[in-house]
């Protein structure tokens, strides 16, 4: 087999050669897949402004080869979304398991809550739907709730204990709570009322943009809502992600809080490792009963 190159993209999107030769984008996944030692798994991030996918190799929480990317439709619809997943998935080969975030509350996969997206979505199975469409079942969480499974794993998190609260500034503000490196899903806490609206109308990194503001201006209203969450929740350790992770010096400095605050680690991808490990957790048990019962442990006790 030639020589070839697998990347990955960190925190800041530099992009890191692992190994030389053709580029990755030439290399079938399942070649792909064996070198890392195990199949990849297929994580799916939907934000209010792209589709991202990307292979995850769940052990180290990095990518295997490129992420790719669309645009989500302006609309948010379920049509539109749906045929944006559709062509993340068409773009990689079929993993033994897909996981896919999604901007709102989530329950047994169904979408319960969806401020930035068509309000159609609200009541809709996705996993019924995209696996309808395309004969692929995912697991589907909500998307900062994913990042924080990841940054737990393998990033800012690692090893925290007591409460970290995982916040992700873009479109709107996504929340993940974890207690004692464990999940409490469907926080949603960019919806808590801030000045008598939801906060992430007030302190999303498409408000600083949209109204033009100067870092320390978008701070101020930073700060007033980490000492809401502070209040709250008397936080062990913020982790902050989004797209306002890739400029960790235009903001950290200005924050004012009791709690300590970390960058994401792993960036803007923390929703597909996330997603990606989230679904690898949900098939290895199945798999490992699957191959509990061994030869040794099923033979017949010998008679003395």
């Amino acid at each position: 087999m030639p020589p070839f190159r697998l990347e990955r993209i960190d925190s800041r999107h530099e992009r890191k050669t692992l190994t030389a030769g053709a580029a990755s984008d030439q290399i079938p996944t399942a070649i792909v897949a064996a070198y890392v030692g195990r199949m990849a798994v297929l994580g799916i991030d939907i934000g209010g402004s792209g589709v991202k996918g990307g292979l995850v190799d769940v052990r180290r929480g990095t990518l295997v080869g490129e992420r790719f990317r669309v645009e989500t439709p302006e609309s948010g619809d379920v049509a539109g979304i749906l045929e944006r997943i559709d062509e993340v998935v068409s773009h990689f080969n079929r993993t033994p398991a897909v996981g896919l975030t999604f901007p709102g509350v989530v329950t047994g996969g169904t979408i319960r809550t969806a401020a930035n997206l068509d309000p159609a979505w609200i009541g809709q199975n996705l996993p019924a739907l995209v696996k309808e469409r395309l004969g692929v079942e995912p697991v589907v969480l909500n998307d900062a709730d994913a990042a924080a499974v990841a940054e737990a794993a393998h990033g800012a998190a690692k090893g925290a204990r007591g409460v970290v609260l995982m916040l992700t500034f873009g479109t709107g503000v996504g929340s993940g709570l974890l207690v004692d490196g464990k999940l409490v899903p469907n926080t949603e806490l960019g919806h808590l009322s801030m000045k008598g609206k939801d906060a992430e109308k007030r302190v999303a990194e498409s408000v600083r943009e949209k109204k033009n503001l100067s870092w320390k201006k978008w701070a101020g209203p930073v700060n007033d809502y980490f000492a809401m969450l502070e209040a709250l929740f008397s936080p062990d350790l913020f982790v902050v992600g989004g797209g306002i992770a890739k400029a960790p010096d235009k903001w950290l400095p200005l924050m004012k809080t009791r709690s300590p605050v970390k960058v994401a680690t792993l960036g803007n991808l923390a929703g597909i490792v996330g997603a990606a490990m989230t679904a690898h957790r949900a098939v290895t048990p199945t798999r490992r009963a699957a191959g509990a019962r061994s030869p040794r442990s099923s033979a017949r006790p010998r008679s003395r």
